[in-house]
């Protein structure tokens, strides 16, 4: 691509200097749009409490101002707890990229059972509660269609650690996705969203009811564990208590009613009542059953029934918190609230830091609870407590009154709940609380810090302040705040398009308003009460989901840390990385950390280089600066440069910063005006005097062009398959969803490849039905390095560009055919005994080899016990690549070693080895040099795999990485990738010889073939 005129011709001459080409940075064309806001705009409002005193010293809390309502309370520790909650929220926000956007996750660092990019399902119901009041919709937006259409609602594997009832990360645990959507959409108004997602909606929930669902008792089952509650009091009465015995439970059976009735709801909005009176059938059939065989009359509680070995469906005789979460979607009748005594019975679920995941009474309570995570039979959860609060809120305001509890009993358990989110004094959450002692039990360092599994604040809104949203043009307001309090005050909530401000000041001393309940939308004043009984105040219909801010697409997020963009930097402080300042999140803890720092760096100034792979537009640079008020500090100032293909840094035109000087914690924004299309942009900072510097984010913000659609065409996959020193064949696809003029698509690939236009990369005038569909020619020049993935980019944008610029990504990537290595070093097929030939390595301590034989075209190794040897061929492998493929005939079946391993060795210390293990049916790579183990260089661990007769396995050692691949049915597959260039240089590795190893632990082990094949 050539450069475009510009109207600034200085940009164009600096521009031009910086090399020009594909990948430098070029101005884009006169009339780009003016940038979008960063945040939503607040709107017309009131202005009563004096937030930045409320906020207290958060990092940018800009992002406060605009999104969250202000609460001012006299329980200053429920009021702190709010606050922090808004911050452990927005530390979990998670920019994933342009497919699925936004996410919530629960564990601020990744953990090994998540969905992609680490979300989890379990307490996703809950994030949408509290994410609800948010004034920025594209959060709960993005997440939404994560769960039902996204990577959250792809196919997981049917195991035993992910749940191997179910093959979709939606229903990986007990979900309720539809009755969640509806409460958001209740407090946005934006019904819409979710009208257009009926179908998504629907088969989350019939995809329960196909796999949890018995029609005898017409209740749904659960295992515990999949409820997120392994070890409970009913679990350790089965036979399996880490999962617990499948069972019908409150839970899932009051998910699914609250989803049924959401559906109803949503299916009446948009005119189909027949369907929705469907949904209401089987809420009420569902509600009867649970009634008849949940419902333990004698202890007046919902119960856990056995589903297997209990054939008169007895409940257990234990009471579980669960027990109480049919309230929470107004399942039970109200003649049941009888439960509601266990709440604060010293015998029951009362404790000061409770209430307790299992009635004091139990002989289960705390059983083993003290020995280590993750224990549901008593300690204080969060995650439950929310699940409580909110029944008890429902109890409260929606049910006839009765004797068992009230409001000061939701004050009090609130109240504990708060207190119960401190550590050193300091809010914070974990996984689970001690009961009775100020201490969290579940909380592992670099883990469970800000632990996002519950609702705070949504209880405090809808619950304590009584702020109930409606499906209508209306909000109902019923506070269960203490009778004695004289004053509290809600003030910027979004509501229906609109600001909601409620504030009761008794004798209007505090807030200077007048006495009673006032109530205000869009700093209009709408209600004046003397009292705080419950009250409906109509809110016209507003702007669907409220103040609405363009898509835009963060070009630099890598939220795997893997591949593209990459990030690298001068210095960089070894307890922090390059590539946290672009993995998609931004908060300021120290562990775990998402930063990079400079920090003990010997240079004046240093920089932080983003490398996108191929080049993107770029006009909205978004800089966090990390300050810790001790040795990093905020930088005096800043450089944002640019590289061009020459390999030469320059200063990017066009630059208008937001604010001009540098400042921490908060964004630092920097508008290009003209854009330019740049692969590498990197930050330089430097502090006056010298000193660290860090950056928490950097962020390359685009927006797309919202009536064209970029993609590519005829990909297996998604991927692209290329080699070294071959050009390969792209088609690009642009569509118009409305009519557009001067339609150009651009082909950006990695520097050093050329991309042709064969067929027109223009249209004068583009039209829905009619794309613009484009040929390329794609070469790669013969030393490309292929060990990692490369991104190709599709640009396309419309008249003057001012609509923005919408892309596609398609990775580029080397794919295994043993046609590429043509020379054949090694091939044994054991028709004859060459086993002489092999050097025999025993790279396992003293492991003795097991013994080897050949017969029947087959190689045998057999043991009586623990055995491993490795095979290592006559021949060595090639620094242009060398590619080991072995055909197993059968494996032992012995345990838990049944392994096969296949790569180079030089003996019994010097060996790159990848290994298939059958029994547990994973892959990974062990890497030893000098006889110590280089963690660094095998890729971590494990592929899950599955060998079948008649299945290959080959392992390519090329361009300093070692790729494991997997032939099933003729097609080939990479299971995994291991660095092992950071262990030993190409030409050491290709002096070892190619090898094959066997370890089992009895029985017999058999290969059919081993091939060696060179470049």
């Amino acid at each position: 691509m050539g450069l475009v005129r510009s109207r600034f011709v200085a940009a164009v001459a600096v521009v031009a200097a910086l090399g020009g080409g594909a990948s430098a940075p070029s101005p884009a064309v006169a009339g780009v749009a003016a940038p979008p806001p960063v945040y939503p705009a607040v709107g017309p409002t009131t202005h009563i409490l004096d937030h930045s005193a409320l906020l207290g010293p958060v990092a940018e809390p800009a992002w406060y101002e605009a999104n969250i309502p202000f609460v001012d309370l006299p329980d200053k520790d429920i009021q702190a707890t709010y606050y922090y909650r808004w911050q452990t929220y927005k530390e979990a926000l998670k920019y994933t990229g342009p497919e699925d956007g936004w996410i919530v996750s629960e564990f601020l660092g990744p953990v090994g059972y998540s969905a992609p990019y680490g979300g989890i399902d379990a307490a996703a119901a809950h994030h949408i509660y509290e994410g609800r009041w948010l004034r920025d919709p594209r959060y709960v937006d993005d997440y939404l269609d994560y769960w039902l259409s996204g990577s959250g609602a792809g196919a997981k594997p049917a195991t035993d650690g992910l749940n191997d009832n179910t093959t979709d990360w939606a229903h990986q645990y007990s979900f309720w996705a539809a009755d969640a959507a509806v409460a958001r959409a209740e407090v946005s108004g934006d019904w819409r969203f979710l009208v257009d997602r009926l179908p998504e909606l629907q088969r989350q929930y019939q995809g329960w009811k196909t796999t949890n669902f018995d029609a005898s008792p017409g209740l749904y089952w659960q295992t515990p564990v999949w409820d997120a509650m392994e070890l409970t009091a009913s679990s350790y009465q089965s036979s399996d208590p880490y999962h617990g015995g499948d069972g019908y439970r409150p839970t899932i059976n009051a998910y699914q009613y609250g989803d049924a009735r959401a559906l109803a709801l949503l299916l009446r909005k948009a005119g189909e009542p027949a369907a929705a009176a469907r949904y209401d059938r089987e809420a009420t059939v569902l509600r009867a059953n649970v009634e008849k065989y949940l419902w333990d009359p004698a202890s007046s509680f919902y119960k856990h029934v056995m589903r297997d070995g209990n054939p008169s469906l007895a409940p257990v005789a234990d009471r579980e918190e669960i027990g109480f979460i049919p309230w929470y979607f107004h399942m039970a009748p109200a003649q049941d609230a009888a439960a509601w005594a266990q709440l604060t019975d010293p015998q029951g679920f009362a404790a000061p830091y409770g209430p307790t995941t299992t009635e004091r009474r139990s002989p289960w309570f705390m059983h083993q609870a003290l020995d280590g995570c993750c224990h549901w039979d008593g300690p204080s959860w969060p995650y439950a407590t929310s699940q409580t609060l909110t029944a008890l809120a429902n109890e409260l305001i929606d049910y006839p009154a009765q004797p068992y509890v009230d409001r000061d009993d939701f004050y009090s358990v609130l109240r504990g709940y708060a207190l119960t989110q401190r550590k050193n004094g300091r809010p914070y959450v974990a996984e689970a609380h001690h009961p009775d002692e100020d201490r969290w039990i579940y909380d592992g360092r670099g883990h469970s810090e800000d632990y996002n599994h519950s609702t705070f604040n949504d209880i405090v809104l809808s619950g304590l302040l009584g702020i109930r949203p409606q499906p209508d043009d209306s909000v109902r307001i019923s506070p269960l705040v203490p009778a004695d309090w004289s004053h509290f005050a809600v003030e910027n909530l979004a509501y229906h398009g609109h600001n909601l401000s409620v504030v009761w000041d008794r004798d209007g001393s505090a807030y200077g308003q007048g006495s009673g309940l006032r109530v205000w939308v869009d700093g209009k004043l709408r209600l004046r009460r003397a009292t705080l009984a419950g009250v409906t105040v109509p809110v016209a219909g507003g702007p669907a989901g409220g103040a609405a801010l363009p898509e835009l697409v963060d070009d630099a997020a890598n939220v795997t840390k893997t591949g593209y963009p990459a990030a690298v930097a001068s210095y960089t402080w070894p307890g922090d990385a390059a590539v946290n300042a672009i993995d998609g999140q931004d908060f300021h803890l120290d562990v775990p950390t998402t930063r990079w720092t400079s920090y003990a760096s010997p240079n004046a100034s240093d920089w932080l280089e983003v490398d996108l792979g191929a080049a993107t537009r770029v006009s909205d640079v978004r800089i966090d600066f990390y300050d810790d008020n001790g040795g990093v500090r905020t930088p005096s100032s800043f450089t944002l440069q640019a590289q061009g293909l020459d390999g030469t840094w320059q200063d990017v035109p066009g630059q208008h910063r937001d604010p001009a000087v540098p400042v921490g914690r908060a964004i630092n924004r920097v508008v290009i005006d003209p854009p330019i299309v740049t692969d590498r942009l990197r930050v330089v900072a430097s502090r006056d005097g010298g000193g660290a510097v860090g950056i928490t984010a950097l962020q390359l913000w685009r927006r797309p062009d919202p009536a064209l659609t970029a993609g590519f065409a005829g990909l297996d996959g998604g991927v692209l398959d290329v080699d070294a020193g071959r050009t390969v064949t792209v088609t690009t696809t642009v569509t118009a969803d409305r009519p557009r003029t001067a339609v150009q698509a651009t082909l950006e690939v990695p520097r050093g490849w050329t991309a042709r236009a064969v067929t027109p990369s223009t249209a004068a005038r583009l039209t829905p039905g009619r794309p613009l569909r484009t040929t390329w020619k794609v070469s790669v020049p013969g030393d490309a390095d292929l060990s990692a993935s490369q991104p190709i980019r599709l640009l396309a944008q419309s008249g003057a560009g001012g609509d923005g610029t919408s892309s596609a990504l398609v990775s580029a990537q080397y794919q295994f055919s043993p046609a590429d290595f043509p020379t054949t070093a090694w091939d044994d097929d054991f028709t004859t005994d060459r086993t002489a030939q092999y050097r025999v390595d025993r790279p396992a301590g003293g492991e003795p080899a097991p013994a080897f034989s050949v017969a029947d075209g087959a190689l045998t190794a057999h043991s009586t016990a623990r055995a491993f040897g490795v095979l290592a061929a006559p021949v060595t492998g090639s620094p242009a690549g060398t590619a080991i493929i072995v055909a197993p005939k059968q494996f032992a079946g012995s345990a838990p070693e049944d392994s096969l391993f296949i790569g180079q060795s030089a003996g019994n210390g010097d060996n790159a080895l990848a290994w298939y293990n059958n029994h547990f049916a994973t892959s990974g790579v062990d890497v030893q040099v000098g006889g110590a183990g280089r963690g660094d260089a095998t890729g971590d661990c494990c592929t899950q795999v599955q060998w079948q007769p008649g299945d290959r396995f080959a392992v390519v050692v090329r361009w300093g990485q070692l790729t494991t691949w997997y032939e099933h049915a003729g097609s080939w597959r990479q299971i995994h990738t291991a660095p092992v260039g950071r262990a030993v240089d190409t030409a050491t590795l290709a002096s070892w010889a190619p090898a094959v190893g066997l370890r089992l632990d009895a029985g017999s082990l058999s290969l059919d073939r081993i091939t060696v094949l060179t470049r």
